[in-house]
């Protein structure tokens, strides 16, 4: 197969889909891998570097989509790049559509086979490929967060851990899944004063054995959420349900109600956000004010931090592109239903049933389109 990786576009995104040893191992597969000029600069891989792996350069974005079976990337297509996708092109990458109608006409209208990132799943009912991105993105929620209190930010003068004699800070997170346990174990070893939300009884458990008297661990009911977002200093909002818009959990009252100067940290902005008054923001302009509360909504958080981002993701969606390059779409997809999950659009029709009720699509059965094929 041929496989493309072009330069990720989106602003201020440094992250590359392929790893020259990612590349390495497809070439020996026998494999062709075209790499978009300097795509690998913001993870500090030069284009001599995927030419020894066995890639050959190609000098633009056009060149690699014209002459690429299946495109590998980090973030969702931008518009100009879902003008050069064509009918059965494999497209795998984070997606994100529940959110996104105008990306999901344009991908559907394309007739390119698109598989999302977010929404292959495992054998123990994980996200393996979200997972890697959830891990960086909820560590640097309270990086984020630590900077949004700072008073240059307008945030309300507060350090995160506090000192001797000067309580911390009140960190209320919400979710306890990859991102909500990941922001926590960072704001505990911060030494803020945390808080966890779930509403999975299971999961309480596990967060309570983890991190004992460190953080709280809290049932989420809409009295326990208002009364804890109300009074944090800052809250992290962790939720998922993939492949489906984020649920708004924290509304336009409770941000009136909220501290001045308080933060939020919106990290389920790449579903449409947690929080009502969440728009998503970029790492180049990241937060504004609302009721004097500082959102920070960056929709790709782990680009700022792109050489270990890339290198996590790759080590979860290497296995997944070797796959799909030796069986082929239809055989690897057939073969493997976690993989399956991961089709959002073939042949212009819809096949996440989380995408199509979010968006009003009719959904399709993958299945029954591969077969009928």
């Amino acid at each position: 197969m041929i496989i493309g990786v072009p330069k990720e576009i989106k602003n201020h995104e440094y992250r590359v889909g392929m790893v020259p040893a990612s590349v390495r191992e497809l070439a020996l597969r026998g494999h062709q891998v075209f790499v978009e000029t300097q795509a690998g600069l913001g993870i500090g891989c030069t284009d001599q570097d995927y030419i020894d792996a066995g890639a050959e350069i190609l000098p633009d974005a056009q060149a690699v989509f014209k002459h690429a079976e299946m495109i590998v990337k980090v973030k969702e297509p931008q518009a100009v790049e879902r003008a050069m996708l064509r009918p059965q092109q494999l497209l795998f990458t984070y997606l994100h559509l529940a959110p996104d109608p105008e990306q999901t006409v344009e991908l559907v209208q394309s007739g390119a086979t698109c598989i999302a990132y977010e929404t292959v799943t495992d054998q123990h009912g994980g996200l393996p490929l979200l997972a890697p991105m959830s891990e960086v993105a909820g560590r640097m929620s309270i990086q984020a967060g630590a900077q949004a209190l700072e008073k240059s930010h307008q945030g309300r003068g507060m350090l995160l851990g506090g000192v001797p004699g000067v309580e911390p800070a009140k960190v209320v997170v919400i979710g306890g899944g990859m991102v909500g346990r990941n922001a926590a174990l960072m704001a505990v070893g911060m030494g803020a004063d945390v808080t966890i939300l779930d509403r999975n009884v299971n999961v309480l458990r596990e967060l309570n054995h983890q991190f004992e008297n460190r953080a709280k661990v809290i049932y989420s009911t809409a009295e326990a959420l208002e009364q804890h977002v109300i009074n944090a200093d800052l809250v992290i909002g962790g939720v998922l349900i993939p492949g489906a818009a984020a649920p708004k959990l924290v509304t336009r009252e409770h941000i009136r109600q909220m501290k001045s100067g308080a933060a939020i940290v919106d990290v389920a902005i790449d579903q449409g956000g947690c929080v009502e008054t969440s728009k998503a923001t970029t790492h180049q302009d990241p937060v504004y004010l609302v009721d004097d509360v500082v959102h920070y909504c960056v929709a790709n958080m782990p680009g700022a931090v792109p050489r270990t981002s890339t290198f996590a993701l790759n080590n979860a969606t290497l296995p997944f592109i070797i796959n799909l390059a030796d069986k082929g779409v239809a055989r690897a997809l057939l073969d493997d239903p976690h993989l399956m999950k991961g089709l959002n659009v073939l042949d212009g029709k819809i096949t996440c049933p989380e995408v199509a009720e979010a968006l009003g699509y009719k959904y399709h059965d993958p299945y029954q389109l591969i077969k009928a094929d």
